[in-house]
């Protein structure tokens, strides 16, 4: 069991977001590095250099479900689904530095 609000305070970790280039360029979390859905398979090599742990998001959290799915199956286990993009800035902003 992961606790996924320390893995988001902590400095280790990268955001991946699954949203569609365009939903990316309209916000998103800092930092994050945008890799859409349909573009994951494709990224595998490049998502396994990526710093651990990797959060993944979304919009709602379907495509991240399913991109946490898609990396577990590539071996990838720090792998977690952050949810919607409403979800993590929220859990942002409710961490007290």
């Amino acid at each position: 069991m992961y606790n996924l609000q320390e893995i988001v305070k902590s400095e280790k970790k990268t955001f991946i977001d699954v949203r569609s280039e365009q939903e990316f360029m309209s916000g998103h979390i800092e930092g994050a590095i945008n890799v859409p859905l349909h573009e994951i398979r494709l990224k595998m090599e490049d998502i396994k250099q990526m710093e651990k742990p990797l959060v993944v998001y979304c919009l709602s959290g379907g495509r991240s479900s399913a991109a946490v799915g898609f990396l577990r199956q590539a071996g990838i286990e720090e792998v977690y689904n952050g949810g919607g993009i409403g979800d993590m800035q929220y859990m942002l902003s409710s961490i007290t530095v």
